[in-house]
């Protein structure tokens, strides 16, 4: 049996030996097992390259290079594309996680499972207000989606070939990959293990970064229109609102209760001006999800690929 291993990295030159020598370690274990490698390089500027080139020599590794930056998701993609296995492993490449853990996974789908999740009791390492904000960011997108998005369960999975083949065939132009897989149901199992610190280097992906907001948005809104009947809901309550401030405010004229004074106003046009800002980024965001999809342009581009 063929077991494909993705990799989607940038500029990870310190973690990629360490990471090949215990993913290799972690297969020599198991029985009639082969591997390939496949290391999809999301334009890295370190020496990432010619060293994965070196190890070429020794170990079935696969080298697919971006023409320029596009972000993990589509270099998982590129991945998978690009997999012959029966089953594929998808992973970072910071040895967050560990690939100890793939003779457990590939167990479970011998046993039938279609997708395998790896899911965190512990993070190590990481700070106590990123996990507060990831644990209500998955909380959220859990009451606004269509589909149960297990919490603390991120990009190291397992998936068969059926699988594969199965979210390949979707056409969505900015997939969230980690909904994905749980959408397209089968069989599903979990493993719990400690998530460990990065074996070296910094976190390409701070909390307050473009990456995290955008994964979290990109969860929202790709399995639930609920936002904009949020949207719809508030300018409902703001119109009701408006209704018992006018009420008010001509029963203070009529009775002479109140001294004019323009405060209220700059209140009230601050107030529903932003009802307005809020509600027309909610649409604004599905516009614009359409906007990409309907140009029909290739979630990525591909400019060599490196194979023994």
């Amino acid at each position: 049996m063929l077991i494909s291993f993705v990799f989607s990295f940038r500029n990870e030159e310190t973690n990629l030996v360490e990471l090949i020598r215990r993913v290799s370690d972690a297969t020599k274990k198991l029985v009639d097992l082969d591997y390939e490698m496949i290391f999809v390089n999301d334009a890295s500027t370190d020496n990432s390259l010619n060293l994965l080139l070196e190890m070429q020599k020794t170990f079935p590794i696969k080298i697919i290079n971006m023409s320029r930056r596009f972000g993990v998701t589509p270099c998982v993609l590129a991945g998978l594309e690009y997999a012959k296995g029966s089953a594929v492993i998808y992973m970072d490449s910071d040895l967050q996680d560990p690939p100890e853990l793939i003779g457990e996974m590939i167990k479970e789908f011998k046993d039938g499972a279609h997708v395998v999740h790896t899911t965190r009791t512990y993070r190590d390492g990481e700070g106590y207000l990123k996990l507060l904000l990831t644990k209500y960011a998955y909380r959220i997108i859990n009451r606004f989606a269509e589909i149960s998005l297990p919490e603390n369960t991120g990009d190291f999975k397992l998936l068969s070939a059926q699988v594969v083949k199965r979210i390949l065939s979707l056409k969505e132009y900015d997939p969230y990959m980690r909904g994905l897989s749980v959408w397209v149901g089968f069989k599903q199992v979990y493993i719990y293990y400690k998530r460990e610190p990065r074996w070296s280097g910094q976190t390409k992906f701070p909390l307050f970064s473009k990456g995290p907001i955008s994964e979290f948005l990109r969860g929202i809104t790709t399995y639930s229109a609920a936002p904009l009947y949020a949207a719809l809901l508030i300018g409902l309550m703001a119109l009701i609102l408006a209704f018992i401030l006018l009420t008010y405010a001509l029963i203070t004229k009529l009775f002479n209760l109140s001294a004019p004074g323009a405060s209220g106003i700059l209140i009230s046009i601050s107030f529903f001006s932003g009802i307005i800002l809020i509600t027309n980024g909610v649409i604004g965001i599905y516009i614009a999800k359409i906007y990409y999809e309907v140009k029909g342009r290739p979630k990525y581009i591909i400019e060599d690929i490196f194979e023994k």
